[in-house]
């Protein structure tokens, strides 16, 4: 077994070494000039296997050209592409664009089957989701779906769940002088309660509420309502300041992972008001929902955290949940320790 590995591994070394220094024979032409095929022109040059580049991108009336794109390598609409593919120019056609019509798509097929060239198309679903795509056959139908996510097996909840009562409850009894420091420094600085109970939006959309130390004056939003925190906030009490910068502050949030209601490590929990206003303002914001949010995250450790871009911040939140692994909370756990962009 071991043997046939390494000759598996050794063959597909020297063919893409192969690949990356021979001539792309497959010449390809595009057909649309928006975002998806400029992403397709960039994952043609990357993938050197392919042996394929964009030869070509034709123009439609659909929408404006992506500026990425070269002017020369630009089609008009009214370009004959029946005399362009009869020539040879291309070996493959891929539709990138979803806006042409039933009876284009079916024409564009037609015409690349007579001249012997390969047709290939973007789904409409990948502008709506573009995680990894899952085909499955019911009966003699094609379905096309997104794929699984890591943490849809069974074992693989499993073994976060058990990393999280772990990590929790050891978490709990190292972190416990540091809370019995901040609840003395908090009472004596600050009049109210050490601890701050708030609602927010866990797995499924589920609400509970979580625990922080609390860092800002008592009624802090009653003036102004759910608003994100600000760098130099002035609600912050002195000793906040120093807690949130060091993340002292969430600390109390290991007895909600404990409790089950959050995990070590996944997308931040956002208050409902937020979470109504997001949902339908940023496309697959609610994806983020589909598993427990965590005490810390990819995108916090990245620096998106506060006022930051929602939209960035659900490519960092999205990208964990399709690549989880116990290996990747691990990095993420000791990226925490150092993570203190954007912590105000």
């Amino acid at each position: 077994v071991f043997l046939a590995l390494l000759e598996r591994y050794g063959l597909y070394r020297i063919e893409w070494n192969v690949a990356r220094h021979s001539k792309e024979f497959n010449r390809v032409l595009v057909v649309g000039t928006d975002e998806v095929a400029v992403r397709l022109s960039h994952t043609l040059k990357r993938e050197p296997m392919l042996r394929a580049r964009v030869g070509g991108f034709l123009q439609t009336d659909t929408g404006a050209t992506h500026p990425d794109i070269p002017p020369d390598q630009l089609l008009a609409p009214e370009t004959d592409l029946a005399t362009v593919l009869a020539e040879k120019r291309f070996d493959q056609v891929i539709l990138s664009s979803s806006d042409l019509g039933r009876q284009y798509t079916v024409d564009l097929i037609l015409l690349c089957e007579r001249n012997l060239v390969t047709f290939n198309m973007v789904p409409d679903l990948f502008r709506i989701m573009t995680s990894s795509m899952d085909v499955q056959s019911l009966s003699d139908i094609p379905l096309l779906g997104i794929s699984r996510w890591p943490l849809d097996c069974f074992w693989n909840r499993v073994l976060k769940r058990a990393e999280d009562i772990i990590g929790a409850a050891v978490g709990l009894l190292v972190s416990a002088p540091v809370l019995l420091l901040a609840a003395v420094v908090i009472k004596r600085t600050s009049p109210g309660p050490v601890l701050y109970k708030q609602e927010r939006c866990g797995e499924r959309g589920r609400t509970f509420p979580l625990y922080k130390l609390r860092t800002m004056h008592v009624d802090a939003e009653s003036t102004t309502g759910p608003v994100f925190t600000a760098e130099d906030d002035p609600r912050r009490t002195r000793a906040g300041s120093l807690m949130r910068h060091y993340n002292i502050d969430e600390l109390p949030q290991l007895w909600n992972v404990l409790c089950g209601d959050m995990s070590l490590v996944g997308p931040r929990p956002e208050r409902p008001h937020f979470v109504e206003k997001f949902k339908t303002d940023i496309s697959r914001y609610m994806w983020r929902h589909v598993s427990k949010p965590g005490l810390t995250g990819w995108a916090q450790v990245n620096g998106l955290r506060g006022n930051t871009s929602i939209e960035e911040r659900i490519k960092y939140d999205l990208y964990y949940l399709e690549n989880w692994s116990l290996a990747f909370d691990f990095k993420i756990l000791v990226s925490t320790l150092f993570a203190h962009e954007n912590a105000y």
